[in-house]
């Protein structure tokens, strides 16, 4: 079993494969937060739990015993204005006016297996045994109010999950003001935190810094998860590094604006959060009526960054992500975009793919530019129909043409947009997101359609479906290239409007749902200009993103370093572009290029009718390379060696389940006179095999690549990559 229940001393007891999560309840009614961390024996627990009168300050609701105060002790989903002054998990309105709540335990409820969560992505169990979930049900008997506090533990996967359901059950109206997926309360502040931040062009770069007192939070405010902030934050014990320390990940399953924050308090403990962010939100519940919040992952390693990386890695690869490929191999593709943006026609498009079957790729995307009169950005976003000027026969047609050359066809969408110069807007112009007198700001001349509306939502599954039933097409890329402004719908009344931006997002997770179900055999790409939106929630959908924009390789080697820390690298779109770069004019080594795309699932992005005869060459080389080791890379385990955000080099690895064969690729970016003699430790391997590094058939004990490490080749001139592959060998050599 995976949750133990002391009924005598009320403690429930968590475990996973490695660690242990415990709570109790108190006789007061409260949770009280007893310890996460390395799995431990049930020995004992019941002597956790230390309560002492703090301060004459704390409010002591139970006069018979200062020693209990809200303010002071460690909960599990704490409310505000009975006492606690910290940040409340959760804070409701009453019809009065008033803000205070005092949830008390009313039961508990074990299930094998998961239940979904209604109308939001969620990790998931294939069968009942794999998880078991602990529901525990809190009420305020006075307004009627029942929170339901779900946990899910993945014992094998090394995770645990939690949300929160809130179902109103008294008479009158409640606002939802406030509506944290999960909250814990720390036992220390001796911490560093850890996140994901960036720009567009320049995402989820790594961030540490230490906790200090006081409240340390990111968020984001855009109506999407954001280029600025991943939805992801990790607390560190001092020292904590890639291979030791521990680490706390919590990571959360939704693409809208979300926040997380760590509280250190006057006594020195840490309130850590993450949910939905309260910003701008509210959601009126009538009676009868509930509310589910989002999942939140909830991951512990003893074994630093790396242990904790590879836990999130399995599982969402696993059970989050899932669908017809899930388990596939990655087609490698060529991508018009940067070739010919809006500038093609059937034949450009034919030459390239013709090129592109010569040369091993599988796949090819027709970028924007395809349907209504797109020439540009200004126009045509949610006409989705073909523009005959510049594909006469059709998509059917041009997908028989890319298919003659031994290619599938894929097509982007941008379908959650509206081009205020496009058929739609002129016939509903009350589709878009807008406020009543206010001008509508447009980002790339666009506007955002209102998903809440479920009119738009019938359209848009209609229009695309239509569009994908057309032709073979067996891979969309789904672009979404500007946030949210003017957030209101013109459907819903004035004490609800500011539900509509997570009712939009409830409404992209219907219409993904019912797209991806109606196309099961289409590969899905996520994408929102580039890595915008690269978060658990439209894994859910959509088993891969397109992780920057910026396809410059030095730049992309913080991006994908910093995306792999929550993210599995079969999730990572990852392409070649042209040089001189067209994001930043760098120009790198071919080659290095290919080692960098190749660490995720590969692509081209540049016009393949103007390679030189030596590039189609190396090119096709590296295609070759890639699928012999795209298995490795796609669904093997990923170890991070070199940490481009402390210095000049980068290195990965990734190393198949049985460890029997590796690949690591080595980048240094600047070219160093007199450099050192170099040696690169690896990770992951068995000690007691030997390998053989299959260019130069040396042949190295996994001890010894580990330990003392395979030696660096002296690289002259920059930005330079090298790969090591490696296969066991008996000791014999065969």
């Amino acid at each position: 079993m995976a949750v133990h229940f002391d009924g005598k001393a009320n403690i429930y007891h968590l475990q996973t494969k490695s660690s242990s999560y415990l709570f109790q309840v108190t006789k007061w009614g409260t949770l009280a937060h007893l310890y996460w961390g390395k799995r431990i024996r049930p020995t004992g627990l019941d002597r956790i739990l230390q309560l002492r009168a703090r301060s004459a300050a704390s409010p002591t609701p139970d006069v018979t015993d200062k020693t209990y105060s809200p303010d002071t002790i460690p909960q599990e989903y704490p409310g505000y204005g009975a006492g606690d002054f910290r940040l409340p998990a959760f804070q409701v309105q009453l019809e009065n006016g008033s803000t205070v709540t005092d949830l008390k335990y009313r039961a508990h409820r074990l299930l094998n297996g998961k239940p979904k969560l209604e109308g939001l992505p969620a990790t998931y169990a294939e069968a009942p045994e794999e998880a078991e979930t602990l529901e525990i049900e809190l009420a305020d008997e006075v307004i009627g109010l029942k929170v339901i506090l779900t946990y899910t533990v993945f014992e094998h996967y090394d995770a645990i999950t939690r949300s929160v359901r809130f179902a109103h059950e008294g008479p009158g109206r409640l606002k939802l003001l406030r509506t944290m997926s999960m909250s814990v309360d720390m036992s220390s502040s001796d911490y560093d935190l850890l996140q994901l931040s960036g720009a567009v062009l320049r995402e989820r770069h790594l961030h540490r810094r230490a906790l200090v007192p006081g409240t340390q939070s990111i968020e984001s405010r855009r109506g999407a998860s954001g280029h600025q902030q991943n939805p992801f934050m990790a607390l560190l014990s001092k020292g904590a590094d890639e291979d030791s320390g521990d680490v706390y990940g919590f990571s959360l399953v939704y693409s809208g604006s979300f926040l997380a924050s760590a509280e250190v308090e006057q006594f020195g403990t840490t309130r850590v959060s993450l949910g939905i962010n309260p910003f701008d939100f509210s959601w009126l519940l009538e009676p009868g009526e509930s509310f589910q919040t989002p999942e939140t992952v909830l991951v512990y390693s003893d074994r630093g960054l790396g242990g904790m990386s590879r836990t999130y890695h399995r599982l969402y690869r696993e059970r989050l992500c899932r669908g017809t490929h899930r388990d596939r191999e990655r087609p490698v593709l060529v991508n018009n975009w940067e070739a010919t943006y809006f500038d093609f026609n059937a034949d450009k498009l034919g030459q390239i793919a013709k090129v592109g079957g010569e040369i091993g790729i599988e796949l090819f995307v027709l970028d924007d530019g395809w349907f209504g009169r797109r020439d540009n950005d200004k126009s045509s976003l949610g006409d989705w129909f073909v523009d005959r000027n510049k594909l006469p026969e059709g998509l059917e047609h041009l997908a028989e043409r890319i298919s003659a050359n031994g290619l599938a066809f894929g097509l982007w969408f941008e379908p959650e947009m509206i081009s205020p110069d496009s058929e739609l807007y002129r016939s509903h112009p009350d589709w878009c997101l807008h406020v009543p007198d206010r001008s509508r700001t447009t980002s790339r001349n666009q506007l955002v359609l209102d998903y809440s509306r479920a009119d738009v939502r019938d359209y848009i599954v209609d229009t695309v479906g239509q569009v994908l039933s057309s032709a073979p097409i067996r891979y969309v890329k789904w672009d979404m290239n500007r946030n949210m402004t003017e957030i209101g719908s013109a459907l819903l009344p004035p004490d609800r409007q500011r539900e509509t931006a997570h009712r939009y997002m409830l409404g992209l997770y219907d219409v993904l749902e019912r797209i991806t179900s109606a196309f099961p055999d289409v590969l899905f790409e996520s994408c929102a200009a580039g890595g915008g939106r690269f978060d658990p929630g439209l894994l859910h959908y959509m088993p891969q993103v397109w992780t920057s924009d910026n396809s410059d390789a030095v730049m992309r080697l913080k991006v994908q370093y910093g995306t792999s820390l929550v993210y599995p690298p079969v999730t990572m779109g990852a392409h070649v572009s042209a040089v001189p770069n067209h994001q930043v004019g760098r120009i790198t080594p071919l080659k290095t290029r290919g080692y960098v795309a190749m660490s995720g699932n590969l692509g081209y992005e540049l016009d393949l009718t103007r390679l030189t005869e030596d590039d189609k060459t190396e090119i096709r080389s590296q295609i070759e390379l890639y699928k012999q080791i795209r298995p490795l890379v796609q669904f093997g385990d990923h170890y991070r060696l070199r940490n481009p955000f402390e210095g000049n080099e980068t290195a990965w690895m990734f190393v198949s389940a049985d460890r029997q064969e590796a690949a690591a690729f080595y980048f240094e970016t600047l070219s160093e006179a007199a450099p050192a003699i170099k040696r690169l430790k690896l990770k992951g391997l068995d000690p007691n095999l030997d390998y053989m590094e299959l260019e130069s058939g040396a042949v190295y004990g996994g001890d010894h690549l580990m330990y003392v490490g395979i030696p660096l080749p002296v690289l002259k001139g920059d930005f330079l990559g090298v790969m090591f592959r490696l296969q066991a060998v008996s000791q014999n050599g065969a």
